[in-house]
């Protein structure tokens, strides 16, 4: 299984990560970050397949993913 970990803080809510994900892992959240956007929320995390696709769209490098190894 693999995990996305948003950094509220320097998202902008562009949904450039949104738009990409295969799986539509993330959406647009309901509450803003300091800087005033509607930060990114992962709400299916369990769909996530570890594509790194959003990581690699975000232009504020505002997500984190990870994959964790299959034993």
């Amino acid at each position: 299984m693999s995990k996305v970990v948003v950094l509220r803080e320097y998202c902008k809510s562009c949904g450039l990560c949104v738009d990409i994900c295969p799986k539509k892992v993330l959406a647009i959240g309901d509450t803003t970050n300091q800087k005033g956007y509607y930060a990114v929320v992962v709400k299916d995390e369990s769909k996530c397949i570890g594509c790194a696709m959003c990581g690699a769209m975000c232009p504020d490098v505002a997500l984190e993913v990870s994959r964790k190894k299959r034993s």
